[in-house]
This record gives structure tokens, C-alpha cells and sequence, in this order.
């Protein structure tokens, strides 16, 4: 009995110290993300604490967070087992933001101006619905199967997909939604915000307002060889800077969304690992960096954050569309933003039509090709700032596929050959979830 006892003992200290090496470090970044995400979830999207734990924080370690949500102060908190707690407030009209303890919740703050007019037309120019319309061109039977086959049936958690939208010659062809989303949920798309973030570049150089091609407007790299990055170089994800962008660990991602108060700063203090435009490095820190070289183009923090509504969100009708801020009120450009299904198919249009959004040029014709085109360093995976099919990774989809993608699986995927774009929101990615099946079964129906 004695040896049992020892050898519990033994056994409980191994597990202590397993977890004080392992977990505890990251007890910060886990009660961090839970309580971004109920808060988020909550506030923007109206979901119940429960159906956030089961979805969006049903992720190993990030289940270990105990989670609250106060509705009269508008924050949420989360902690493990007590621990580390953390605490995302709401805003209106910037979405929710976790928060240190030195955040002046009394102080005031400015929100975008928004000009949510609607349009009488229909979708996707208006919101009024579209009348069915039949293409004999399209396998209905086909189509409708490829999309059926992309969710659970029930009882299943295998690929967690909430919507799927395909849209042929700017007509709503299929549809469809997990239980307890509809047309007007609000879905987060991640890192398909770095696409909505590199489009604002393509429309102030159609205004004549930005150069890609100069060196990247940063003083702090004035004196050192991070001067010769240009704008261009930020966008492909080919800078040079350094940067660990590991979601598994504690590493420069998570501590920049999870910890720091101006995500706009934390890669532009790194320093060179490799010359400008020779290695490529998928990094979120990047796009925040581009968001913070976006706000310095305007006089006033009330412009820049105006800037991102009036010139593209709200002009091409992405109503329901919300990006996050930081605690210093830069848009989290990287990751935060959030819209219907519906709306993300609205920027897929976009790119689809060049930059042309019912007779408006946004940004120039141009600007479409460049972002599809594959920078030199990337294998043939990826443009500027969308992701690219160009190297065969989905093999049963034509090469001139471009998507935005975000964590977990979301897409906004644009095919010119076939003018179509198709959005898939969810919980899986490849290659839990097979894309693969759902891009190429939906071309396959659809006849040229």
C-alpha cells in the first residue's frame, strides 16, 4: 500500500512538472484566444457561450479555458482552472479586443463612420433576393450533391463546414448552411482579412495616392538594410523579415495577437533573416505591419479608419462585414475580420469583375492580375496576399484559381475561366476537409 501510495505520488509530480514545462507557459495565449473568441462569437455573431465552446474553441488546449461573458459590461473572460485570466471587451464598431491590464476601458475612443444604404437591386449588387434562374449549362443534380457532400451528416464531426455558396455569372446557383447558421451569420474569416487588406493598397494606387514599388515607408528602417523593402516585397510575403508564424507554440503570431497592444509593430522590429525578395515567409506580423503603413497614409486615425468602410467594405455592399481593432486602434488586418457568407462571396465578385463593382472602377484591372500572380519565391503557391492554385495544389481545379484563406478552413475562391466564385466557411481544413472534392465537383457541373 505504501508503494502505491509512492508511486502515485511519483506519478502526480511527473504530471505537475509535465504540465508546468508544457501547458502553463502557454496558460496566456490559451485563456487569450478563449476569451477573443467568446467575446467575438458573443457580441458580433450573437452565438451562445455554449455553441462557441463547441465550435470555434473546440481546439486542443483552447478547451481547457474556462469561459464568462457579461453582457451588461459587453466583455468576456477566460482563465484555466483560475488561471491566467484574460478579458476581450466589446466596442461597436470595432468588434472585440483583448486587453491587458493597464487598458483605460473609460477612455473614449473613435469608431468608423459607416454608410450602410441599401441598394434597391438585387443581390449581389442590392440585398433584394434573386429570382431562380436555370442555366443549362449546369448539372443541378451534380452541383447540388458536391455541396451536400461538403457537411456533416448528422452526428458527424469529421468536416465541420457552416456554409458553402457558389455563385455562376453573378447568379446564387447553390447554397447551403450548417444547423444554426443562415445567410446572416457573421462567420470570421482569419487570414482571409490579409486579401481585404491588400486590396486597400490596389485602390489608393488607383487613386494615384500609393507606390508598391517604393521602399516600404517605415523611419525605423531608414538607416539599417531593411530600407531596401519595398511595399511590393510586404505584400508577397517575401520582406525578409524574420518571423515564426507556429500557432502550436508560443511564438511570434500567437504573441502578437494574443499579448501585444499594436500588432502594427511587431514584425517591423524584427530584423533581416534573409534579403528582401529572396525567401519567402507566410506572416501574419506582415500584414498587420501593411495595415500600419495603411494608417499612416491618412491625417487622422478617424480617416484611416473610415478609409476601409467607405472605399470597400460598405462600397461594395459588405454591410455585415466588421474588422477588429487592436488596443491602439489598428485594424488587426492579418486576421479579424468577419461578414456573412454572402458578403465574402461579394469580394470574391469583386476580383472576379477586375475591381469593377457595377460600372466602378476600384481598382484598376491590373491589380487583379497582380495579386493572382505567383511571387518568385513561392513555389507557385502564392500572390499578393491571395493564395494561388497555380502550382497544381488542387488538381481537379483549373490553375487560374486565387483564393482568399483564413485558419480552419474558410475560403473565398475565384476562378476566371469558369466566372465563378465559390465561399466555404468552417471549422476543417485541408486535409481534414477535402477541398480538393468541392472545387473540382463544383467546376465539373458547371459546363463551359
Amino acid at each position: 500500500m505504501k508503494k502505491a501510495l509512492q508511486l502515485i505520488g511519483i506519478a502526480a509530480v511527473i504530471g505537475l512538472l509535465y504540465f508546468g514545462f508544457t501547458t502553463y507557459p502557454k496558460l496566456d495565449l490559451i485563456s487569450g484566444f478563449s476569451a477573443k473568441s467568446i467575446a467575438s462569437g458573443h457580441f458580433i455573431d450573437h452565438r451562445s457561450k455554449q455553441m462557441i465552446e463547441q465550435g470555434d474553441n473546440d481546439i486542443d488546449l483552447i478547451d481547457l479555458a474556462q469561459n464568462t461573458i457579461d453582457d451588461s459590461g459587453l466583455f468576456a473572460t477566460a482563465s484555466v482552472k483560475g488561471l491566467k485570466e484574460r478579458k476581450a471587451i466589446y466596442r461597436e464598431g470595432l468588434g472585440a479586443t483583448l486587453i491587458n491590464d493597464d487598458f483605460d476601458t473609460s477612455k473614449p475612443y473613435l469608431v468608423p463612420k459607416r454608410d450602410r444604404s441599401k441598394v434597391n437591386l438585387v443581390y449581389p449588387y442590392g440585398d433584394a433576393e434573386q429570382k431562380d434562374t436555370v442555366f443549362s449549362n449546369i448539372d443541378y443534380d451534380q452541383l447540388n450533391q458536391t455541396v451536400a457532400n461538403a457537411f456533416d451528416q448528422k452526428g458527424q464531426k469529421n468536416k465541420r463546414t457552416r456554409s458553402v455558396i457558389v455563385i455562376y455569372k453573378d447568379k446564387i446557383i447553390a447554397e447551403q448552411y450548417d444547423t444554426g447558421f443562415t445567410k446572416n451569420s457573421k462567420i470570421l474569416g482569419w487570414s482571409m482579412t490579409k486579401s481585404v487588406t491588400a486590396t486597400l493598397f490596389g485602390i489608393l494606387e488607383k487613386q494615384g495616392k500609393y507606390n508598391i514599388y517604393q521602399a516600404a515607408p517605415i523611419p525605423e528602417w531608414a538607416k539599417d538594410e531593411r530600407k531596401k523593402i519595398t511595399t511590393n516585397d510586404l505584400l508577397h510575403m517575401n520582406s525578409g523579415l524574420e518571423w515564426n508564424e507556429d500557432y502550436g507554440a508560443i511564438s511570434d503570431v500567437t504573441s502578437m495577437l494574443f499579448q501585444a497592444e499594436d500588432m502594427t509593430r511587431s514584425q517591423l522590429e524584427k530584423p533581416l533573416a534573409f534579403q528582401p525578395n529572396t525567401h519567402w515567409n507566410y506572416s501574419s506580423g506582415t500584414t498587420n505591419l501593411l495595415s500600419g503603413i495603411l494608417r499612416k497614409q491618412f491625417k487622422t486615425h478617424q480617416e484611416y479608419l473610415d478609409f476601409w468602410y467607405s472605399a470597400l467594405i460598405d462600397k461594395i455592399g459588405m454591410h455585415s462585414m466588421l474588422v477588429e481593432t487592436d488596443m491602439m486602434g489598428n485594424y488587426v488586418g492579418s486576421s479579424y475580420g468577419w461578414a456573412t457568407t454572402r458578403d465574402w462571396a461579394k469580394f470574391g465578385l469583386l476580383y472576379l469583375h477586375q475591381g469593377n463593382w457595377g460600372g466602378e472602377q476600384l481598382f484598376k484591372p491590373n491589380w487583379a492580375k497582380y495579386v493572382a500572380t505567383p511571387t518568385n519565391t513561392s513555389n507557385g503557391q502564392y500572390g499578393g496576399q491571395f493564395w494561388l492554385n497555380a502550382s497544381g495544389r488542387f488538381p481537379d481545379a483549373p490553375k487560374d484559381l486565387y483564393f482568399a484563406s483564413g485558419f480552419q478552413g474558410q475560403m473565398v475562391a475565384i476562378f476566371p475561366s469558369h466566372d465563378l466564385v465559390i465561399v466555404r466557411m468552417g471549422l476543417k481544413e485541408d486535409p481534414e476537409f477535402d477541398f480538393n472534392g468541392l472545387l473540382g465537383g463544383i467546376v465539373r457541373s458547371v459546363k463551359k
